[in-house]
């Protein structure tokens, strides 16, 4: 099983190069990261600040986070941990709530990876156990406004728990308003000690967001992201449109970090207009930088194969509506596809990937089980079982009506599946070398050995005639040579 596990962490660190410091995967995997990070651009973070739903419990958080397909959340001291608790979210918290915002984390998807604002002093042991709680936790930066005699204090702290402290700017007249001041704080200081650039504060401070990233150039470790327009925050792109301009002097930079969504309009509505901010950044991320992560369908279904009004999509969720199956215009071979979906009770579906004859799906394609099996025994039909041909190592769907995270990885002969951060599946193609027979010699329904099968095609969801969704559908196409070329 560890092997296994480790080598499907391997691959997704592979093809998404340099992104995170072995340090830090190593913490992810063990809160429980088995699914990629499936942003649009190698080395940019994409993330929420939680203050964004501040509004609502953290947990109502992350669920939101995972809803928009954000893999990243950066905390704020003092946010309600969930509902019936008096628990808050900063480093004073007790171990067992520590333990249930981990494993909300955890079950979500989602990674904390940012913490702040939150104040650092010169004293040692107060700052200690903010630096405490972050390792802890997986964070990798804190964001703070620390006063000038603490920074001696941090250099040590950061340097010791190899945790980054990010300077933020809260609008004029605070200390940090100008980048300046910023750069003043932090010169000859570790690299781990840099900005957390709010763009938005700066034009609220009369500066022009673009002019400030070229004055921090080389200092800039993460973001407070927004897009301002009449003095409130609104979808990227859209407005003054200074967000084009910034990401692309970032890409000039070579900027490699996170990027936190602090949304501070409609409170209590804003994740529709967040997931516009979203689609503007994976666009922008693919033309600043192809071979990313890519939506597998489009909102408007452009790039799919369908019969008009089977399938709907709407706020991010694709839906059975009745009348055949969605396919992608585009082949695949190599990749990695990363989903959600979630069934009704008796639901029976499937994910078709490599399908060369969408006709004839079920005798050209290869199928991956979307079934209500909670609580059976695995088997050939239960849910993320290869269809008819090899059974899970462990039942993993949730119960109907809940989300289920869903990664399938095929390379070459190899497929792997992990499903709610399960490695399930563990298959050589190349093993199936008879038609109608599984190694096991039981039989299966299909006409073609797999390992005849096509190793490109289209990818597909199945209309069984039961209610199934989908959502945060991205894939990731992977060069063979080159994966050879860096095994070697």
């Amino acid at each position: 099983m560890y092997r296994r596990t480790a080598l499907f962490v391997l691959v997704a660190a592979v093809v998404t190069a340099g992104c995170l410091t072995p340090s830090f995967a190593q913490q992810q995997r063990r809160m429980g990261g088995y699914h990629p990070p499936t942003d649009a651009y190698d080395g940019w973070r994409l993330g929420m600040q939680a203050y964004t739903f501040n509004h609502f419990t953290f947990y109502e958080a992350v669920d939101k986070t995972a809803s928009l397909g954000l893999d990243w959340i950066e905390a704020y001291p003092g946010q309600k941990l969930m509902a019936d608790s008096d628990a808050r979210t900063d480093h004073n918290m007790s171990a067992e709530a520590r333990e249930l915002m981990k494993a909300k984390l955890r079950d979500a998807g989602v990674r904390l990876i940012n913490y702040g604002v939150v104040g650092l002093s010169k004293n040692e042991a107060e700052s200690r156990k903010v630096f405490e709680w972050a390792k802890e936790m997986g964070v990798r930066t804190i964001v703070s406004e620390p006063p000038a005699d603490a920074f001696d204090t941090i250099e040590k702290l950061c340097d010791e728990y190899e945790i980054n402290v990010a300077i933020h700017n809260h609008p004029k007249p605070s200390h940090y308003w100008d980048p300046a001041t910023v750069l003043k704080a932090v010169e000859g200081r570790s690299e781990r000690i840099g900005a957390c650039a709010d763009t938005g504060h700066w034009v609220r401070s009369g500066l022009d967001p673009v002019e400030c990233l070229k004055k921090l150039e080389g200092r800039i470790i993460s973001l407070h992201f927004k897009e301002l327009q009449d003095g409130h925050d609104v979808p990227w792109g859209q407005g003054a449109n200074r967000a084009t301009p910034l990401l692309q002097e970032l890409h000039r930079q070579n900027f490699r970090g996170v990027f936190s969504i602090e949304y501070e309009h409609n409170w209590l509505n804003s994740v529709p207009e967040i997931r516009q901010c979203v689609a503007f950044f994976t666009k922008m991320g693919n033309e600043l930088k192809p071979g990313g992560w890519q939506d597998l369908i489009a909102a408007d279904l452009s790039n799919a194969t369908l019969k008009e009004g089977a399938w709907t999509f709407a706020d991010g969720v694709l839906a059975r509506n009745g009348g055949g199956d969605i396919w992608t215009k585009e082949s695949y071979g190599d990749f990695i596809l990363d989903l959600e979906f979630k069934v009704d009770p008796k639901t029976n579906s499937g994910v078709f990937i490599r399908t060369s004859d969408i006709k004839d799906c079920v005798q050209t394609g290869i199928e991956i089980q979307i079934y209500d099996s909670f609580g059976g025994e695995p088997g050939k039909h239960s849910c993320g079982a290869i269809y008819d041909c090899l059974a899970p190592e462990k039942n993993a769907v949730k119960k109907a009506g809940e989300w289920n995270h869903l990664t399938v990885m095929a390379m070459g002969s190899r497929l792997r599946v992990t499903m709610n951060n399960e490695p399930i599946i563990n298959m050589n193609l190349d093993d199936w070398t008879e038609a109608g027979k599984n190694p096991d010699g039981i039989k299966n329904k299909f006409k073609t050995a797999y390992k005849d099968m096509a190793r490109s095609g289209a990818i597909g969801f199945q209309d069984h005639g039961n209610p199934v969704w989908y959502r945060n559908m991205k894939i990731r196409t992977i060069d063979m040579s080159q994966w050879r070329s860096r095994r070697q």
